[in-house]
């Protein structure tokens, strides 16, 4: 099976800068008599620009890249910055668009596929920046974050759909880290955005203690500062983080003389001070979990995590999806994967991807190209399209991320 259409085919810049020649319309001559004309007039050739606008407005994204090809005038309506803003702003085409899943189908190299869930299309697509596959990514509201998993002092944002990327300054703290998480967080009013580093790094001789600092980075100053500095004791850093309304979540693992492998913190990015204890905002996580996975789906925080057995928490007996409680606090419980669905991975290891925005919740098995979907707001379990790639070797891996799709947000 292969890919219904090549998304470099309707690359961003042939809405700026490609487009068809406007046709002269056609008119047939009578020989007999000239004043009798039989002219064929194009129906968008008669409508007014706001109007023709207001209709584009209604494709999908995918299409939109073909609009700006048609003639010189679409192209025109579709480049604009108000045609671009409406359009993500539009009621009726927000409901329709829904966020992309991008999956990784090499460990080599960034290559894969781009799945649309409102069309149900893969597209082979390249995305910007990255180098390989394993990079840190992390995903805001159309902006797509990534970060080098060597040195890990090589950071992009970019809008993968437009293909417009900015390098950031390297951030400060240890140059070389045990583990790190990545978050990045949108603001769409002030058109700025923020990138969050939490670093963890084993304190010299002593496995029980971490010393953890968290590094912010503002578009608007375009600085870093260390809002936090703390050392840990028998819990250590990962690399799962968001940020929610200004608080940045991210979750800590056990060293050791805990029952639970799993824990969470939450630090408010808003307060000044760089010394105060992480654990006093330690959340328990809801069940044991093998793994957990951290989304941002309208501004509520979502953990989806595989399920432990009880005598064997390290094994993964389903997956469960849950929402934090308003109060910060307690753990509500959205969904459990069906067995049937849980059974259709084949052997699913105790750590898989997901990611999410909006409703939507995407999860997928490292060993196999299979993406399920579930939507937060219908209760629905189902699959997607299925993926044109094929799993060539047994130790082959596959991964990926989730964004929004969005044309006027830029870095």
């Amino acid at each position: 099976m292969e890919a219904e259409t090549s998304w470099t085919h309707y690359p961003y810049n042939y809405i700026t800068t490609t487009y068809i020649t406007e046709a002269e319309p056609y008119s047939e001559q009578s020989d007999d008599d000239e004043t009798t004309k039989d002219q064929t007039l194009s129906i968008d050739s008669l409508l007014p620009d706001d109007l023709l606008e207001r209709i584009l407005s209604f494709l999908p994204i995918a299409s939109i890249f073909r609009a700006g090809t048609v003639c010189k005038r679409w192209n025109e309506i579709v480049s604009s910055r108000r045609f671009l803003w409406n359009f993500s702003n539009n009621n009726n085409n927000y409901v329709s668009q829904k966020p992309w899943y991008f999956m990784f189908t090499s460990t080599d190299d960034p290559s894969g596929y781009l799945y649309d869930p409102v069309i149900k299309k893969w597209y082979t697509f390249d995305l910007p920046c990255i180098e390989t596959s394993n990079w840190f990514v992390a995903s805001s509201c159309g902006l797509v974050c990534f970060m080098d998993n060597d040195c890990r002092n090589k950071i992009y944002v970019s809008n993968p759909i437009t293909k417009q990327w900015r390098r950031l300054i390297e951030p400060p703290g240890h140059k070389s880290t045990d583990y790190t998480a990545l978050s990045t967080s949108m603001n769409r009013a002030k058109q700025s955005y923020s990138v969050s580093v939490v670093k963890s790094k084993q304190v010299p001789g002593d496995f029980f203690q971490w010393e953890l600092s968290i590094h912010l980075y503002s578009s608007e100053t375009m600085t870093w500062t260390t809002s936090l500095t703390d050392v840990l004791t028998g819990w250590r850093g990962g690399d799962e983080s968001v940020i929610i309304k200004n608080v940045l979540y991210f979750l800590i693992y056990s060293t050791g003389g805990s029952d639970h492998r799993h824990g969470l913190i939450a630090s408010n990015l808003s307060s000044s001070s760089s010394t105060s204890s992480l654990m006093r905002s330690f959340i328990t996580m809801p069940c044991s979990l093998t793994c957990g996975r951290l989304m941002n789906l309208k501004e509520r925080l979502v953990v989806v995590g595989g399920i432990g057995k009880q005598d064997r928490p390290d094994i993964i007996k389903g997956i469960g999806i849950w929402c934090l409680r308003e109060g910060g606090r307690e753990w509500q419980e959205m969904a459990r994967m069906p067995q049937r669905y849980f059974q259709g991975f084949g052997e699913l290891d105790d750590v898989f991807a997901s990611s999410g925005a909006d409703d939507m919740v995407y999860i997928q098995s490292y060993g196999s190209p299979a993406l399920l979907t579930f939507d937060m707001k219908l209760k629905c379990w189902k699959w997607s399209q299925k993926c044109p790639v094929s799993k060539k070797f047994p130790l082959q891996l596959f991964t990926g991320f989730s964004f929004e799709p969005r044309l006027e947000i830029a870095p």
